[in-house]
This record gives C-alpha cells, structure tokens and sequence, in this order.
C-alpha cells in the first residue's frame, strides 16, 4: 500500500482496530474471564459439547462492577427493564447479569461506531461529520436489539414448530400412567435430538422442581421463558385441572387438539400467502426479461426499417 493511501484510511483503520478490540475484549470478560466460571464451563464453549445445565436458574451470576456501571447508563425505568429482561429471557439469555451486558453492549457500541462515523467522515463538511457521528450513534444502539429480537422470534418460530409434537407425547406419557413431572422428564428426554431448544426448558422445568420450587411457579417460569400464547394456554390447563382435581390426561388432550389445529390453520394460510408472493416476484423480475426477450428483437428491427425510412 502506498504511503498515501495508508495516511488518507489510517482513521478507517484505527477506528476499526478498535471497535473489534473492544468487542473482543468485551466478549472476553464477561465470558471467558468470569472467575465463577469453572473450567468445565470454559473448556465446553471451546469444544461445543455442553455440560448439563441443572443449575439453570438457581446459580449465582456474578456481575462484573464495570458492567455493572456502563449498562446502567442504558437502564431506564423499572418497567422498562422488566420488559428487557424477559426478551432477553426469552432470546435465551439467562444469566442475571444479562441485561447489565446487554445494556453496556448498547453504549460502548454507541460510542465506538460515533467515534468511527468521525474518523471516517474528518476533514468533510461540517454536516457531513454530524451525519456520520450520527448514523453511527444510531446503528451501534439499534444493532443490539435487532439482533435480541431476531433471535427471540427464531427461538420462538422454532419452539412453536416442535410444541404440538410435544403436546402429543405428553398427553401418551400422561395416559400411559406417568405423573406430571416424569411425563416432562420424559418427553424432554425423546425430544433432545429432534427439538434441543424445547427439550431444554421442558428440562428446566424438571430442574427447578427438583429444586424445590413448586410445580405452580416452575409452570409459570417456563410461559414466561417462552413466551408463546400456547405455552401460556398449556400452563393454565394444567393449573386449572390441579387446582380443580379434573383429570390432566383429558384437558392435555382437548388442549393438544387445539394446538394441532391451529398450526394446520397456520400452514393452510401460509400456503395460500404464496401465490402473491409469487405474483409479485414475477411482476418484478420475470415478466420484464420475458418483454424483452419476445419483443426485443421486434423492436430492434422496427427501429432498423422504420428510422431510416423517416429519416428519408
């Protein structure tokens, strides 16, 4: 690279240095130098084979002080942060300390993408420098949490995708005479390789009563982790038939009959969405390469006899 090239993109350069140096470093921290972490824990991120998780809600999360005080710049009201945690919590960030993170995420990313939109835009129009200071403030915020609720919404596409299935097995568990808790334990069993993500919080059910929470607030826990209006349907069943002494076995049912309709409704309707859609894209894209493969060369010869003839 010639030396003037290195001197005109050394603020480019430098401002990307660091916003990967502090994203880096961050990563690290908060996940890799955590003294509670144990080696266990480190040695399973690096390899990719996890360990079982039956501490899940109920171990300490230390908070890092620093964390702790640049993410409380981001926290607003007390309403606001409930609303956070749970779609952090239902994105499957469960750690305490999760929005703490995610909070000073949101400003250091808000600081360094300002610092480069400056370092890209120097020596410009002073308007030119507000926009990119700007524009960066802006996409260092916002990136965060498009990224959060993109994987709250894959989480729960996935979730209610496997939900029905599971739904059945559990109503057979029931019927074939398991109780409650060892029909979760065992539909969570047969589910780990086809659904992990429902697997696991029908596990962490399992884990919080073994613990001693009662099955009404572990019930509640896992509407709250999911956040689906079938899941919050499946909780009331099941606390209505205990409360009520109903038999669990025909609510379940009844209960599963519906779910199982609702998401053939669901697919009936995304079906008839694809002819549109379909409509569209040709409108778009394929009808204009079709006018001008049949009508082009018409065109090209009209132009070739008709100009020169009016031409005289």
């Amino acid at each position: 690279m010639e030396p003037s090239l290195l001197i005109q993109y050394s603020p480019l350069i430098v401002a990307s240095t660091g916003f990967f140096v502090v994203l880096g470093g961050m990563y690290a921290v908060v996940i890799y130098l955590n003294p509670e972490r144990s080696a266990q824990d480190r040695v399973a991120d690096l390899t990719g084979k996890s360990q079982p998780d039956t501490d899940l809600f109920l171990r300490p999360e230390p908070t890092n002080d620093v964390t702790s005080r640049v993410g409380a710049l981001a926290t607003g009201s007390e309403e606001e942060s409930n609303e956070q945690r749970r779609i952090l919590l239902q994105a499957g960030f469960r750690s305490r300390n999760a929005l703490e993170v995610y909070n000073a995420l949101r400003v250091m990313l808000t600081v360094v993408l300002a610092l480069t939109g400056y370092a890209i835009t120097r020596g410009q129009e002073p308007i030119m420098i507000a926009f990119g200071i700007l524009l960066g403030m802006t996409v260092g915020y916002y990136i965060p949490k498009i990224i959060v609720q993109g994987r709250r919404d894959g989480r729960q596409k996935d979730l209610m995708n496997s939900f029905p299935d599971a739904l059945d097995l559990l109503v057979s568990s029931v019927e074939a005479g398991l109780g409650l808790d060892a029909a979760f334990r065992r539909v969570a069993k047969e589910m780990e390789t086809a659904a992990p993500t429902l697997a696991r919080e029908l596990q962490a059910v399992n884990y919080e009563v073994e613990a001693g929470v009662p099955r009404t607030i572990a019930l509640r826990h896992l509407d709250h982790r999911t956040g689906l209006q079938e899941v919050n349907s499946l909780v009331n069943v099941l606390l209505q038939a205990e409360r009520f002494g109903t038999s669990v076995a025909e609510a379940l049912r009844i209960h599963s009959t519906l779910v199982r309709k609702k998401r053939m409704l669901n697919a009936e309707e995304n079906a008839a969405k694809i002819s549109p859609k379909l409509t569209l894209a040709m409108i778009l894209f394929i009808l204009p390469l079709l006018f001008t493969v049949l009508a082009g060369p018409a065109a090209i010869n009209v132009m070739n006899n008709l100009l020169p003839a009016m031409g005289g």
